[in-house]
């Protein structure tokens, strides 16, 4: 994101108001991988495609950035390095798949940013000018839950034997691989409850991370994470760590998202997150999401609600596509640009 001397709140400040106040986020990765006919019923889940299908993430990653987003995230979620070991991989060969998940998404950046200079090129001659944004490269960071490919990132129930110290020696070497990668951010996502989150706080500090993160909770009832930990208290955590330069929500029904802003809001001024799911419900057991029942959320109706309630960064999780995005960039593009006061 920058000059590592900036502080790193300094830089997602001047990140947003580059991209007028607010910063699209991208969409389900699995989704659009299924969609594109990946078999994820695998407890790597998408990041078996780093193994089986590169080219594949590529192309989603590709499709999310044309579709508006300015930041897209890693295909890491669910990829570590315990992971990999289970699948007969070495150590070695599961640090390069970390790796390697950072250098897709930037190689797509790539592509599209040199479609952009032809386009910018050609379009000369009418008198068109077109604008490049800047887009970041944000390395995804699942919790403990979603390597136990059990569902228990959706409750956060670990049991008495997972502590603190169990947490950050499980996390310590994905994060400085990650960290390491080139990306311009980490994200730490689907966070289920108060004790991860202060050992990603904690291993931050240890390890003098210098590459600028977000944490981002998951909740079932508006007002706490799935554990039943307070969000206010979560976000306390992530306000006390100064390497954190947003707060927020992800993989969350929309209807919500607001009351979870407002919560947020009123423990810290770091720019909030939120990248909800589309309001589906997730079988942990047969890997896939079920229909909700009744009328389905109009998802994109909720966006300039959760702009004027304090969002300023705004995606989409699981089962969003670049559809959604693209709609969730039309939305944000009309608010009026504002400064950033943090």
């Amino acid at each position: 994101m920058g000059d590592a001397a900036v502080e790193p709140l300094a830089l997602m400040s001047n990140f947003l108001r580059q991209c007028g106040g607010y910063a699209v986020i991208d969409g389900g990765l699995a989704t659009e991988l299924q969609r594109h006919g990946a078999d994820l019923k695998d407890p790597l889940w998408s990041a078996k495609c780093l193994i089986s299908a590169p080219q594949l993430i590529r192309k989603v990653h590709l499709d999310y950035m044309e579709a508006g987003a300015n930041i897209v995230i890693s295909a890491s979620y669910q990829a570590t390095l315990q992971g990999f070991e289970a699948k007969g991989l070495s150590r070695e060969e599961g640090e390069a798949l970390l790796r390697q998940s950072v250098e897709i998404a930037r190689e797509a950046r790539e592509i599209y940013h040199s479609r952009g200079a032809k386009v910018r090129c050609d379009a000369k001659g009418s008198g068109e000018i077109l604008k490049q944004g800047q887009i970041l490269v944000a390395a995804s960071v699942g919790s403990y839950g979603a390597y136990l490919a059990d569902g228990s990132e959706y409750s956060g129930m670990y049991g008495d034997a997972i502590t603190l110290e169990t947490l950050k020696d499980f996390h310590r070497r994905r994060v400085q691989v990650l960290a390491e990668s080139g990306a311009d951010l980490i994200a730490f996502e689907t966070i289920p409850n108060k004790l991860e989150a202060k050992a990603y706080a904690e291993l931050l500090e240890e390890e003098d991370i210098k590459v600028p993160a977000w944490f981002s909770f998951n909740s079932t009832d508006g007002a706490n994470v799935v554990s039943g930990d307070s969000i206010a208290d979560c976000a306390l955590i992530a306000n006390s760590c100064k390497q954190v330069v947003a707060v927020g929500i992800n993989c969350t029904p929309p209807r919500f998202i607001h009351g979870l802003i407002q919560e947020i809001r009123k423990v810290t001024i770091k720019p909030v997150v939120v990248y909800p799911n589309s309001g589906e419900t997730y079988d942990a057991e047969q890997k896939e999401w079920l229909q909700t029942s009744g009328v389905a959320e109009d998802f994109v109706s909720y966006v300039g609600k959760w702009a004027e309630a304090g969002a300023s960064l705004i995606g989409g999780c699981c089962r969003t596509t670049p559809d959604t995005i693209r709609a969730i960039a039309k939305v944000l593009s009309t608010r009026s640009s504002s400064v950033i006061t943090l």
